[in-house]
């Protein structure tokens, strides 16, 4: 949800979510794809997301696409549980998820005490994920279940099935030291460099991974089969949904064994000649191309949104669409030395100094250039205009002077409450077309706002030096027009968007901050480089990852009198 959106609910008393939900990944590393459809899905669900990511490294990618960046340590380090549950604690996380197998049987064994202080983990029960990490043990459970599953050998002594056969750790995933052998003397060879390692016959024929999601009572939501068509490393490039409904019969006996809570992802091999499924894996996190069932209808991540916000959630047969056709790619994220963090400064003219090598400028408008709260009182001095001149009569009682309905109209949105359906529930006034017409006032008023001076002499030294100025503000485009011609600013920069503006007949909340058009049509404009452009806003949860994420230099202002300054 866009600032201007909230400021405008605490205003109007046009609340339509829960409030915020704030969401930690763990380990996003280069999980971009599964920040962008949970982001994607909120708006869709019409619920506020903030979205914390944690890595151990400053430079992995994922952490310009959340709204918090996290540092964390290493997970074999004593204090990385005890680190999660603090970061969890001190920013209120409802819900935690891991992306990564190294850490699911810690998270796992502390869902009870992380639960305790008010943080859900999305992640299985330890023994289920101890059977997963142990390839000999996810062997014995697909018999048990009833599945066809490779003969596992602990040995190579013990090992008396055809060639070719593969090698991999008994522990390990994402392909890592998994080898093919084509001769005893070669899986000799191989078997002295992988530790603790098992065998399992070589089955030819095409290998299929099935995105699975339940609710948090093991419930199934979703079963996605997809084929894999192209893998590297363990994870897929091009994938094509495969609606079969053998497959999902058999997935349904390993979710009645499993219970999962929330993901697991199963992979199969459908033998070529007998046509048969070999089941070889299960992880129980997201896989790497979860998103792409997403993408195709199984939104599992919705679901997630659905069920934080108390929302009923249940199974739908076949959602994603049968036969689509998906191909990833990598792209490249500038990392400068800090990482994903944003500049903070103290004031706005401090970032002068920040700009002394780039060729552009681009700023933020509300609580960055002026102080909102200022239009905010400008709007309700004009709808307390209105209402005492309508409720002259009534003034005898002193509640209905201009400037006692001013003065309850910004209490209550000091206090995050809907201003004007607390001032007419106060009044007793139950009329709807009036408090419409008092919402019409607010949203077209010619605000009585004014550019600080400081920040005037400011943009006139930035733009005396050669570099392009810029304004992208989220926003009704008539009452953002407004502030921009009461502040003076069209004369002032170079070039100005109000995201909403490049909607046309689509959702406008889908264009504003922190999607990144608006950043890419400036660029276009200033016919310059993103490493070239500088970013300057003042809400550390949306403002940033739009910037940081195409390689600006970002620059949070921290007005300490900003309607979202506590925020972080």
């Amino acid at each position: 949800m866009s600032q201007g959106r909230m400021q405008e609910e605490r205003t109007m008393g046009n609340i339509e979510s829960n409030g915020v939900h704030k969401i930690l990944f763990t380990s996003v590393g280069r999980r971009v794809e599964l920040l962008q459809a949970f982001r994607e899905a909120a708006k869709r669900e019409g619920i506020s997301l903030k979205i914390y990511a944690a890595d151990m490294s400053d430079t992995a990618p994922a952490l310009c696409f959340g709204d918090v960046a996290v540092r964390v340590c290493r997970i074999s380090d004593e204090d990385y549980i005890p680190q999660l549950s603090r970061i969890c604690k001190e920013n209120g996380i409802d819900l935690l998820i891991p992306t990564i197998d190294t850490d699911l049987l810690k998270l796992s064994r502390a869902r009870a005490d992380f639960e305790r202080d008010g943080t859900r983990i999305l992640i299985s029960a330890p023994d289920k994920i101890a059977l997963c990490r142990d390839k000999r043990l996810t062997y014995d459970f697909f018999r048990e279940c009833g599945l066809r599953a490779p003969e596992t050998f602990d040995s190579v002594d013990n090992y008396d099935l055809s060639f070719p056969c593969f090698v991999k750790p008994r522990d390990g995933s994402s392909s890592i030291n998994a080898f093919r052998a084509d001769s005893p003397e070669e899986l000799r060879e191989i078997a002295k460099r992988v530790p603790d390692y098992i065998i399992q016959p070589f089955i030819e024929g095409e290998e299929y991974t099935v995105d699975i999601f339940c609710d948090l009572d093991g419930n199934p939501v979703f079963i996605t089969p997809r084929v894999r068509v192209a893998v590297r490393s363990g994870e897929v490039l091009q994938t094509r949904i495969a609606g079969d409904d053998v497959i999902v019969a058999e997935c349904r006996r390993i979710i009645e064994a499993f219970e999962p809570c929330g993901p697991i992802t199963v992979q199969l091999i459908r033998e070529k000649k007998s046509g048969c499924d070999h089941y070889i894996e299960i992880n129980p996190r997201y896989g790497g191309g979860a998103p792409l069932s997403m993408k195709a209808g199984a939104d599992s991540a919705r679901s997630v949104l659905r069920i934080l916000a108390g929302r009923t959630t249940a199974y739908q047969e076949r959602a994603a669409k049968d036969g689509r056709m998906y191909t990833r790619f990598d792209q490249s994220i500038y990392m400068d030395a800090r990482g994903s963090r944003p500049v903070e400064i103290g004031r706005l003219t401090d970032v002068e100094p920040l700009a002394a090598d780039k060729r552009a400028v681009v700023f933020d408008l509300d609580d960055t250039l002026y102080d909102e709260r200022d239009y905010v009182r400008s709007g309700f001095a004009q709808i307390a205009a209105f209402l005492s001149e309508l409720w002259v009569d009534r003034q005898g009682s002193g509640l209905y002077s201009k400037k006692a309905i001013e003065d309850r109209l910004y209490d209550a949105f000091e206090s995050g409450e809907p201003a004007i359906d607390r001032l007419f529930e106060h009044c007793g006034c139950q009329d709807d077309a009036l408090r419409a017409r008092c919402l019409q006032i607010y949203r077209e008023h010619v605000p009585d706002i004014a550019l600080p001076q400081t920040h005037r002499d400011l943009l006139v030294r930035l733009r005396q030096s050669g570099r392009k100025l810029g304004i992208i503000t989220d926003g009704r485009v008539d009452g953002q027009e407004n502030k921009l011609e009461a502040l003076g600013l069209k004369d002032l920069v170079d070039e100005y968007i109000v995201t909403d503006s490049l909607a046309g007949r689509a959702d406008v909340r889908l264009f504003r901050k922190p999607n990144p058009l608006a950043f890419h049509v400036i660029r276009e404009r200033f016919g310059v480089s993103f490493e070239d452009m500088i970013y300057v806003g003042d809400n550390i949860r949306k403002d940033f990852q739009a910037p940081s994420s195409l390689g600006m230099t970002a620059v949070w202002y921290h007005n300490e009198h900003g309607i979202y300054s506590g925020e972080r």
